[in-house]
């Protein structure tokens, strides 16, 4: 029996009650999840085994435990539910929200005898509000939203709580007691067959594209499934992309060392008012569903597996986020630099948009990237939002980026470069296959197997079978002879294919990520060998090495000096043993460094290449 009164008496054992059993009973007010837990034999049995480990008193421990129970109990109320769906409307109104139908009809018939765990992208703090709001919108039961802590801002938190928003803390290492009673609680949920819902990046993007995901919360829900026999979980990976959104100039302040304005009150006031100019529309797509139960049992074996199950999430995530009409807009005028007529921004997107079909990549709303009306709006609606100027003075109207904006045209454009990654680790390879003979092939699979190593820490690339795949089926684009199966190919080949290619992205999509690795490696290979190395201290060098290659117009741009991007690069150093002292620490730093330039110099003779003009 699961009763209260078996719980206490099997942690009270001979020596009676404790002081905090009379805190840890259940009360009528409990969520019934957390109802349970604190009448569960087998939850008391793992808080007394904490509490010896921990050399505590168990009673205070399990005391201790059934208040961070409290503080993240959630429940929905039909009264809460429907003030903060008002509440949210409100929140939400600069955007309007486009569903799949037929993706929201498959999902109602999987709501059925198992939980859904829903993980999302995360480019706004709309997110939290627009993802639950278009599962229920979809028929779908309500999920519990697992949020961030710092989002538990009074008077609304009560309303939240009661409207499914469990708050968790968001640094927890020193706090064993809490972990505990947040695993526990999570398998409760999944117990009762409750759908989950949270951010898989941890927090919102500062780049515009897909963060590395945090493991803590999936750490919790595969736990969960370990613990419990025959449970049943089904990953739904969400993608959400806006048309625009009013926090980007903010974010990417951070992303250069700014810092982030805590939540409060006032903070909340201010981002509801922001909202209310209209910035078109927010799209929702429910990515290709991931059986985790099925696929734990596959990864068991092996290791990670919290890991390996994340990655696979964001790439499926990447796979359900379509191509907005904004993003191709700032790509094209990113790629010009310069302003540009309607007929000429037209005429850029154009091979873009033949390539996106011709790979079967999704574009948002099902938008004819061709149409001039289309094309138009886009134009026009980034001019209403600072991003672009027109000029209509002259003989034709003309758009470019407004002064200051380039990063924020970066980010949306940031949002298309997952489908547009391959195409440009390809252009690198028939830029080395072009001048590293005499096998085309070989040279050009050996150098993208490469960049996939270099960028992993940055891009969420599929199996190495399914890459290699990718990779023909972008060289099948460039040489329709190869679709047939893989030919040899020579040098000259290769860079007559580069010269006639009327679409060339790898400078567009990598050079900001491949320049930030270069300033790392550089500051890297200066460290001294045998000094201890400080995190901070480095990253901050860092950005002041960018932006003094900024100015020295040594990076193409100031994209590039990003926290965001030195991050990954910095992981990808540790990972190649690069950061810590050694005897040969030095001579790899600079191997490091030389890797890096030869890889920017090649991206930098691609944008030669690249003449928007002649498009």
């Amino acid at each position: 029996m699961n009763s209260a009164v078996n719980g206490q008496s099997l942690i009270r054992g001979a020596r009676g009650p404790g002081p905090g059993d009379e805190i840890a009973a259940a009360r009528p007010t409990d969520p019934p999840e957390i109802a349970a837990l604190l009448g569960d034999d087998r939850f008391a049995a793992a808080l007394a085994e904490l509490a010896r480990s921990l050399g505590r008193d168990r009673h205070a421990v399990r005391a201790e435990a059934a208040g961070y129970l409290r503080e993240m109990g959630a429940t929905h109320t039909r009264r809460a539910t429907s003030d903060w769906a008002r509440f949210g409307r409100w929140l939400t109104r600069a955007h309007e929200l486009i569903l799949d139908p037929e993706q929201a009809r498959q999902l109602r018939q999987l709501d059925r005898g198992q939980s859904l765990l829903f993980p999302f992208s995360h480019r706004s703090y709309l997110d939290g509000i627009t993802v639950p709001a278009a599962i229920s919108r979809s028929g779908i039961t309500p999920p519990f939203v697992l949020a961030g802590a710092n989002l538990d801002v009074f008077p609304f938190n009560h309303l939240l709580r009661r409207s499914g928003f469990v708050y968790v803390r968001r640094s927890t290492t020193d706090n064993p007691v809490y972990r505990c009673a947040l695993r526990w609680y999570v398998l409760q949920l999944i117990r009762n067959k409750r759908n989950l819902c949270w951010s898989i990046e941890g927090g919102r993007t500062r780049t515009g594209k897909l963060r590395p995901p945090a493991y803590g919360l999936l750490r919790y829900v595969v736990d969960a499934l370990g613990a419990e026999a025959g449970g049943r979980a089904l990953i739904v990976p969400v993608s959400i992309v806006y048309e625009q959104l009013h926090e980007v100039a903010l974010v990417t302040t951070e992303a250069r060392g700014a810092g982030k304005r805590p939540e409060d009150l006032r903070w909340l006031w201010n981002f509801g008012w922001s909202q209310r100019q209209r910035f078109g529309r927010a799209y929702v797509e429910f990515g290709e569903t991931l059986p985790l139960t099925g696929r734990l049992s596959e990864l068991r074996p092996k290791a990670p597996t919290v890991e390996q199950v994340a990655l696979e999430t964001c790439h499926r995530i990447n796979r359900a986020t379509p191509v907005t009409t904004t993003a191709v807009v700032c790509l094209a005028l990113l790629a010009a630099d310069r302003g540009l007529t309607l007929d000429e921004v037209l005429a850029t997107v154009a091979p873009l948009a033949r390539y996106l079909a011709q790979r079967g990549r999704p574009v948002a709303g099902a938008a004819d990237l061709t149409d001039r009306a289309t094309v138009r709006r886009a134009l026009d609606d980034l001019v209403r939002s600072g991003v672009l100027t027109g000029f209509d003075g002259g003989t034709d109207t003309v758009w470019a980026i407004a002064p200051g904006q380039h990063l924020v045209a970066a980010f949306y454009r940031n949002t298309a470069v997952h489908t547009l990654v391959d195409r440009a680790i390809g252009e690198l390879g028939l830029m080395a296959a072009a001048e590293d003979g005499p096998d085309g092939l070989v040279t050009a699979n050996r150098e993208t197997f490469r960049l996939r190593d270099l960028l992993k820490f940055d891009f969420f690339f599929p199996s190495r079978d399914e890459f290699a795949r990718e990779m023909t089926a972008e060289l099948a684009l460039v040489d329709p002879r190869q679709a047939g199966g893989l030919h040899g190919f020579t040098p000259a080949d290769a860079a007559r294919w580069l010269r006639e290619s009327d679409l060339l992205v790898a400078h567009l999509v990598l050079r900001p990520f491949l320049e930030a690795y270069l300033i790392v490696a550089e500051r890297l290979a200066a460290w001294e060998p045998g000094e201890p190395f400080d995190r901070d201290r480095f990253l901050d060098e860092c950005l002041r090495l960018g932006r003094q290659w900024a100015l020295q117009k040594r990076v193409a741009s100031e994209e590039s000096v990003s926290l965001e991007l030195f991050r990954p690069a910095l992981r990808l150093a540790e990972h190649r043993g690069l950061v810590e002292p050694g005897d040969t620490t030095a001579q790899r730093r600079r191997a490091f460094r030389e890797e890096l330039r030869e890889t920017v110099r090649r991206v930098t003779v691609i944008a030669g290449l690249h003449r928007p003009e002649r498009s």
